[in-house]
């Protein structure tokens, strides 16, 4: 069994999501759970964006215990200098520098040259490298990125220190395939790549980034960045929980996480009410419908043996139980099920009458709740 790192970056790159910045104080409660969870590096921020953001970097590098605290710059001496400076308590400090590498970047972004935009990336690496042995490299827009050139680029930085190389898909343009290739020819072709960890950082723009995260690891990378409920830029981020049970539910991957998984629900949870963003119901994982039935041939599966419909044990991420829901698509099963849980127990011709009067009152309203039961059973006249 090989392990996938997790990489953390719900405090820098969810934060960046349009009304969900975070105070200080909130920042160090979603970094101790993090923590608690089992990530294996957590980004903290951006640390010369703001002196807010500065602050918050080095209060959590000195509250972290277990995970690397990771602060990102661009490829510029002076975010570095800031970095290392918000770094200096952390016990395990990595510094995250890179630069686009795309032809779209280096011509529109930079007005530059691909020899030039090498140079950056290796001064950058270079001068990280002066702080903290764990130096990140990412190769922004890696996904738009010609392979030969991306290649060349991270030969050099690797030779300059850099210990992990993020390959990310920027805009979410990527296929699955397509990624996975561009991972695996990395691999095949960097030379002195193993000295260095490849990473897949994968943005949801086409719904794909989880898809991504899977292929990478599946064609050698061994870190994956996310966030929690998949929160960042635009459509958001690869979504921790999500790669976290990917992994673990095919186990012939021979591939796993250190994450606590029973402590997922409770971090999504926390994560949503701080940031004030809903968790969608339908959402993998976490949300609110993940392990909801409302069908009757599906409460009636779940009821004689779970896994029939669930291929996660709700326990494993933290929820207490399937929800068997009432609706007018419920069937007998589902009734009996609920009604025994509030202390009815009812025999075949009671379940009868109590269904027929439990049919009329579903299709008037869209859920029945427990409180709704007693009524039904008391009006079909048992």
């Amino acid at each position: 069994m090989e392990f996938v790192e997790i990489f953390d970056t719900t405090l820098r790159d969810g934060e960046q999501v349009p009304g969900c910045k975070l105070d200080s104080k909130t920042k160090l409660e979603i970094a101790e759970k993090l923590d608690q969870l089992g990530v294996d590096v957590l980004e903290a921020g951006f640390p010369i964006s703001s002196p807010g953001d500065f602050k918050s970097v080095e209060n959590i590098s000195k509250l972290v215990k277990n995970a690397r605290v990771c602060g990102l710059t661009r490829a510029v001496k002076k975010d570095i200098d800031v970095a290392a400076e918000a770094l200096k308590s952390a016990r395990r400090p990595r510094i995250h520098t890179g630069i686009g590498t795309s032809e779209s970047h280096i011509r529109y972004k930079f007005n530059s040259t691909p020899e030039k935009i090498i140079e950056r990336a290796v001064a950058a690496v270079s001068h990280a490298k002066k702080y903290v042995d764990d130096v990140e490299f990412y190769a922004e827009d890696a996904g738009r990125t010609e392979n030969i050139f991306l290649a060349r680029i991270c030969e050099e930085v690797i030779k300059a220190g850099a210990t992990v190389l993020n390959i990310p898909d920027t805009t979410g343009y990527c296929l699955p395939e397509e990624y996975g290739q561009k991972i695996k020819f990395l691999k095949d072709n960097v030379v002195g790549i193993h000295k260095a960890i490849l990473s897949c950082h994968c943005h949801n723009d086409l719904g794909l980034a989880t898809a991504n995260s899977i292929s990478g690891v599946q064609n050698g990378a061994r870190q994956i960045e996310c966030t929690i409920n998949g929160i960042g830029e635009r459509a958001g981020n690869t979504s921790l929980e999500e790669v976290v049970m990917i992994l673990r539910q095919h186990p012939y991957l021979n591939l796993d996480t250190k994450i606590n998984s029973q402590k997922l629900y409770e971090t999504s949870q926390l994560v949503s009410y701080s940031m004030a963003m809903p968790v969608q119901p339908n959402k993998a994982i976490v949300g609110a419908n993940a392990f909801a039935h409302s069908s009757g041939i599906h409460q009636d599966g779940v009821i004689k043996k779970r896994e029939t419909y669930e291929i996660i044990d709700p326990k494993d991420v933290g929820v207490t139980e399937s929800s068997i829901i009432l609706t007018a698509r419920s069937g007998r099963a589902a009734l009996a099920y609920r009604a025994k849980k509030i202390g009815y127990e009812l025999d075949k011709l009671q379940l009868d009458k109590v269904y027929e009067q439990f049919l009329i009152t579903a299709d008037r309203q869209k859920e029945i709740s427990d409180k709704d039961l007693p009524k039904i059973i008391e009006d079909s006249n048992l």
